[in-house]
Order: C-alpha cells, then sequence, then structure tokens
C-alpha cells in the first residue's frame, strides 16, 4: 500500500455492526486513511462465500471486492465455534438458520441445537441461574488485499467463552448476546465498544493486522 496522502480502504461488509467495528480501529492508525464499506455501494452485488475455512473466505471477498473497486479492501470472516456441536456453525454462523436468517434467527436455532443435548452440570450453572451449555470460541480471519500490487496481508484471533441459555446485553451482534465471558462476568454484548475491540476475536485480528501496515 502506498505512504503519503488519504488511503481509502473498503471493508468488504454490507454488516453496519462489522463496518462501525472496523472504522472504529482504524481510526487509530492515523488521520490518513478514509474508512468505506459495502453499505457505501447499494449496487454491489452479494460475494459468494464459498471457502471451506475463514481465512479462505476473506480472501475471496478482499480479492473480488478490491480487483471489482479497484482500490485496498479489508474483509473478514468471522463465526463461532461450538465445541459440543462439533464447531458448527463455523463458516457457516452467518447462515446457521437458512441463508437470509437474522441474528435471532440463528440465535434460535443455536440454543435449540444445544437444548437437544440434555441438561448441563450444576457447575454450570451462575448465581442467577443462567446455564452455560457448551464451551465456545469466536473466529475472525483477516485479508487486507491490495489490487495495485496483488498482495494480502492477513491475521487471525479468537476468543474464547460460553454459549448461555438465554440473551443478555444489547450491543454487538450476531451471537453477542449469547456469548458469556467469564473473565469480564458479562456476555459480550454487554461491553462497550471499547471493551469489546480489546478483547474480541475481531478486536485482535485488528491489532496484529494494524501493527504489520505500512501506511
Amino acid at each position: 500500500m502506498a505512504a503519503g496522502g488519504e488511503q481509502m480502504i473498503v471493508v468488504a461488509t454490507k454488516n453496519a455492526g462489522k463496518a462501525r467495528e472496523f472504522a472504529h480501529a482504524l481510526s487509530r492508525v492515523g488521520d490518513g486513511i478514509s474508512v468505506r464499506s459495502l453499505l457505501d455501494y447499494p449496487d454491489f452485488p452479494d460475494i459468494p462465500e464459498d471457502g471451506t475455512t475463514f481465512s479462505e473466505n476473506a480472501r475471496i471477498k478482499a480479492k473480488t471486492a478490491g480487483d471489482a473497486l479497484d482500490v485496498p479492501v479489508l474483509a473478514d470472516d468471522s463465526g463461532l465455534r461450538v465445541m459440543k456441536l462439533g464447531g458448527e456453525p463455523g463458516v457457516y454462523s452467518a447462515r446457521y438458520a437458512g441463508e437470509h436468517a437474522s441474528d435471532s434467527d440463528n440465535n434460535a436455532k443455536l440454543l435449540a441445537e444445544l437444548g437437544k443435548l440434555g441438561p448441563v452440570d450444576r457447575a454450570d450453572v451462575l448465581a442467577d441461574g443462567t446455564k452455560l451449555l457448551s464451551e465456545a470460541q469466536f473466529v475472525c480471519a483477516l485479508a487486507l488485499y491490495d489490487p495495485a500490487t496483488g498482495s494480502f496481508l492477513e491475521a487471525e484471533g479468537t476468543v474464547d467463552g460460553f454459549i448461555a441459555d438465554r440473551p443478555r446485553g444489547e450491543g454487538g451482534f450476531g451471537y453477542d448476546p449469547l456469548f458469556w465471558l467469564p473473565s469480564q462476568g458479562r456476555a459480550m454484548a454487554e461491553l462497550t465498544t471499547e471493551e469489546k475491540q480489546a478483547i474480541s476475536h475481531r478486536g485482535h485480528a485488528l491489532a496484529r493486522l494494524i501493527a504489520h501496515l505500512a501506511l
């Protein structure tokens, strides 16, 4: 990526929550960055996510958008691995309940699938009665693609926690209301943007990417 002057980076997402998180993180790099997302290109078609891993999907999205728009593009593929479900929903996290599923649809399916596994141990019940249904991990793979050079800069981040049996908090998006963080004593959706950025899978991946980003 070229040094000097204003540098525009397009974030390859139409998810407003993700777009806000990326813009917030990239604002720390310097004043010379202008961040847009695919929400600024409403006619841009959806990009097929047919990779078998998070990193493959991130590269697919970044290259497809970067070549089409002729600007550097940052893409992520993020998802949830639930241990008692054998790692599901994985790369299908955003469409776990169907191609056009809402966050609430996906959360409901996740709880339904875990509900089929029977009761949890007494040790996995919090003081307020919330049940921790399974260990889980959020994963984020990032790919920053520069069409001028055809090169990728990549990073990955994870965060471990549990899936709770009830949603908590009004912030975040996706599975955040169900993702319980023992280290915080709160769900991901109960964190502020700054708190989430500091400990989340996406925050870790962005920190690693930004550390190697030369503008």
